[in-house]
């Protein structure tokens, strides 16, 4: 544990929030080819087993968007006291995630959406012979472009996301509050990618002029996916279960909150306030050593991030690339440049 963030010494990857519970890590796994080595996946329940016998083809696109979760939550946390660090052992994100808390909706929804979003690429990309491009868009549009190109298949995604995702809760069956809130995340992130689908166009004639235009639908670079359920996360709903007839459903705990919708993130339960290590519960790092900045009145700075216990001050050495010069043809020359910053980090 470096600075309050364990490292990955491995390539590791969970298959959970498949449940979040018993994420796996594939460090002696390095692809998945067979149906053999799905028995050999930690983690899995038996329907998720049969899904990846089924479907070993797509496995590998699963394990990269596992990956892309990970990377993505840790971005997004970067400067938060839980900056979703991972351990060695199941759960990855430790036992931080099995609350119902906003990190667990925000975990639940980056896994769901990076399943569906790796998948879709693997289709578009031809490395699968179950899905390719999306054929259903095509002809003429009502704004006058062609359709053609190859258009991401988020269709088939989306719909492996929720056959494999998913499976875990409803398993259970969907009774209890926690599976629901799974449940819901989980589609929320899918929404993430869903809702921000754009039109990428080229264009054809002479001279590179525009008498004709082919266009195809294209999914959000997941940076962009990761800032709305970022934006989600931070504007969460606090919900409880309730019954209404014969099914259960949740709904805001303060009744004079909106209701949520369907690309809203849920929780059930408070954060805790992530200030101190706790031995007891794995992934509770607390932010000793963390870097902090001075000058920052928000959740990065010293006074948040350290929880009030103070920082202390040093002088460290930087080497940045610096005078760098374009060459013809074609490449950058940099020199390094050495510099002493001040680092600041948690008591």
């Amino acid at each position: 544990r470096l600075g309050g963030c364990v490292r990955r010494s491995h390539y590791g990857f969970f298959f959970g929030f498949f449940s979040v519970r018993y994420l796996a890590k594939l460090s002696s796994v390095g692809s998945i080819r067979d149906e053999e080595t799905c028995e050999r996946l930690r983690g899995l329940i038996q329907r998720q087993v049969q899904i990846c016998k089924r479907s070993v083809e797509v496995m590998d696109a699963v394990r990269r968007g596992a990956q892309l979760a990970i990377d993505e939550c840790q971005f997004q946390f970067r400067n938060r006291r839980w900056n979703c660090s991972t351990l060695e052992t199941m759960p990855v994100f430790g036992k931080v995630v099995t609350q119902g808390t906003r990190e667990a909706a925000f975990v639940y929804a980056i896994s769901a959406a990076s399943v569906a979003f790796a998948v879709t690429r693997a289709c578009s990309s031809g490395e699968l012979e179950k899905c390719g491009c999306d054929h259903n868009v095509h002809g003429v549009s009502p704004e006058g472009f062609q359709w053609s190109g190859c258009s991401d298949n988020i269709a088939y995604g989306v719909a492996f996301s929720q056959s494999f995702v998913d499976v875990r809760e409803r398993s259970k069956g969907q009774s209890s509050s926690r599976a629901l809130m799974n449940l819901h995340n989980n589609e929320a992130g899918r929404k993430a990618i869903l809702s921000h689908m754009r039109v990428e166009c080229k264009c054809h004639g002479v001279s590179g002029s525009c008498e004709v235009k082919t266009c195809w639908k294209a999914m959000p670079p997941f940076r962009k996916v990761g800032n709305v359920i970022k934006e989600k996360f931070d504007g969460a709903t606090e919900v409880e279960q309730r019954k209404v007839g014969s099914t259960k459903v949740l709904v805001p705990r303060n009744s004079q909150f909106k209701p949520h919708t369907d690309e809203d993130l849920v929780y059930l339960d408070p954060s805790p306030d992530f200030c101190d290590y706790d031995p007891r519960t794995p992934g509770m790092l607390g932010t000793v050593g963390r870097q902090c900045n001075r000058t920052s009145k928000a959740i990065d700075g010293c006074e948040l991030m350290c929880c009030g216990r103070g920082f202390q001050t040093q002088e460290v050495e930087v080497v940045d690339r610096c005078s760098c010069k374009f060459h013809w043809c074609c490449y950058v020359k940099c020199k390094q440049c050495r510099k002493m910053v001040e680092m600041h980090t948690c008591r």
